[in-house]
């Protein structure tokens, strides 16, 4: 039976970041709008936990250069952000040759000069680099793209994918933003947003199918718009990373953070920026370390405690609380050698479905591609009967 697309009205599957973005989209358009989300809050991987360790599963840092931060800030959902302080920043490591260090090797710098896309789409990074700067800046580039691709061996991948991360997050000054009181701050007036402008929204309300009477914006996970959509072409590399979150007694002297060199790595203390993410005198350190296929949770545990012994001395009589777990195919995207995110699954899904998230067909670094790819769906399925108030999108088509 075909299905019928009212031009007024939009359901969205999903009540994360992109979720919301689509919601607020349609619903701007003055789209009816029902969002379904399966979980007792909206938010997504984008949830802080409640108190007294405010921690993050999913987004830490906003990118102040990327159209996730131009969109809220037009909205006035931005709120307050912090940067790292300067003192802070000069607290940087390196754990290169076994040792924490103040620089990373001096040719890495080589490998910023260039813009992505210089590097070739079809060359893995590490082939790529070494030619461009050298094996030690190759290695150590890649390793130092951890913070951004959560994957045990960044090397093997895109040397396109690869370096726009690079430079992203090396960039100087810094573009990481952080949004005071974490992501659920954002997610707050993203819902109170949604909320005002007649989103309905129901919790706790998991559907096993997609409506047939309106088109559909399916914002989840891939795994979980697999399953809904009965779509078995919708899979897409990932990473497979151990998150510890730590809470220990504050000390002078402490690291802000360490980027892995002599392997992918990154902890960073989020208390530097943000105070009220632990107690009084607490420091909430929460870190990443990619880990192989074949290895275990405690193999990344390890590895951490390892940087953690050097960043932050005596760290496990300070401790006051940690938590341990394992990320798996929820850290976005990764492109192999010959993909870029065009041959991702298609936002444009058939029948007036329309998919959203972080491993689909769309641009932008980390959380900027549920973002895009939110806008662009939204775009699709209204663009038989809305138009989005005249606004320039400036987004390529999917």
């Amino acid at each position: 039976m075909p299905r019928t697309t009212p031009a007024r009205a939009l359901t969205v599957i999903g009540g994360g970041c992109a979720g919301l973005t689509a919601a607020i989209t349609a619903a701007e358009a003055d789209v009816r709008v029902t969002l379904y989300e399966a979980h007792h809050t909206l938010g997504g991987r984008a949830r802080t936990a409640d108190g007294p360790y405010r921690t993050h599963e999913g987004p830490h840092a906003l990118y102040n250069g990327g159209p996730h931060w131009t969109w809220l800030k037009q909205r006035g959902l931005l709120g307050d952000v912090a940067a790292v302080p300067p003192l802070e920043a000069a607290r940087l490591r390196f754990h290169r040759d076994g040792v924490l260090r103040r620089t990373p090797p001096l040719a890495l710098f080589r490998l910023l000069r260039h813009r992505p896309e210089r590097a070739p789409v079809d060359e893995d990074f590490t082939t790529w680099a070494s030619r461009v700067a050298g094996p030690e800046a190759a290695r150590a580039a890649a390793h130092y793209t951890a913070v951004a691709l959560f994957h045990h061996d960044p090397g093997t991948l895109s040397a396109r994918f690869v370096q726009e991360r690079l430079r992203r997050t090396a960039a100087l000054p810094p573009e990481a933003r952080y949004p005071v009181g974490g992501w659920s701050a954002v997610i707050d007036r993203m819902a109170a947003r949604a909320w005002n402008l007649g989103v309905r929204v129901e919790t706790c309300a998991r559907l096993d199918a997609v409506p047939t009477d309106t088109p559909v914006v399916v914002a989840t996970s891939l795994d979980a718009a697999r399953r809904l959509l009965q779509d078995d072409s919708l899979v897409w590399d990932s990473g497979r990373t151990v998150l510890v979150d730590l809470a220990v007694r504050a000390r002078r002297g402490d690291a802000f953070a360490v980027s892995g060199i002599d392997f992918p790595a990154w902890l960073e203390r989020f208390t530097a920026q943000d105070t009220s993410l632990a107690p009084r005198g607490e420091s909430l350190v929460q870190g990443q370390v990619p880990i192989a296929p074949h290895e275990a949770k405690s193999d990344g545990a390890a590895r951490a405690e390892n940087l953690l012994d050097l960043a932050f001395p005596g760290w496990r009589e300070r401790t006051a609380w940690r938590r341990d777990a394992v990320a798996h195919g929820r850290t976005g995207a990764l492109d192999r050698p010959g993909t870029t995110w065009r041959d991702r699954p298609a936002i444009r899904r058939g029948d007036g479905v329309y998919l959203a998230g972080d491993m689909v067909a769309a641009p932008g670094v980390l959380s900027e591609v549920s973002f895009t790819s939110a806008i662009e769906a939204t775009t699709l399925a209204l663009m038989s009967g809305v138009t989005l108030r005249g606004r320039d999108l400036g987004l390529d088509r999917a």
